[in-house]
């Protein structure tokens, strides 16, 4: 027969053995939304700068259309007779 002692020992054994697998989950959980919410942000800032990028080219696009023939052609190949 098992004594009080060897059974309260056991007990807190199987306790303190299923916390720290329970505190190793919830860590590797936490650990994988850090992650998550790390690679997210990046994505959000590329995509800023991206679009950024984007609008300075657009700005520092000087070219002029206008419509010859029903088509749209730059103006300046129309003054090279082309």
């Amino acid at each position: 027969m098992v004594g009080k002692f060897e059974r309260n020992k056991d007990t807190v054994q199987d306790l303190t053995e299923s916390a720290a697998m329970h505190v190793g989950r919830i860590a590797v959980i936490i650990a994988t939304a850090v992650r998550d919410v790390t690679r997210e942000i990046g994505d959000l800032v590329t995509d800023g700068i991206e679009m950024r990028e984007a609008s300075r080219r657009a700005e520092s696009d000087t070219r002029t259309f206008e419509v010859i023939e029903g088509d749209f052609e730059e103006s300046s190949r129309r003054s090279n007779g082309r």
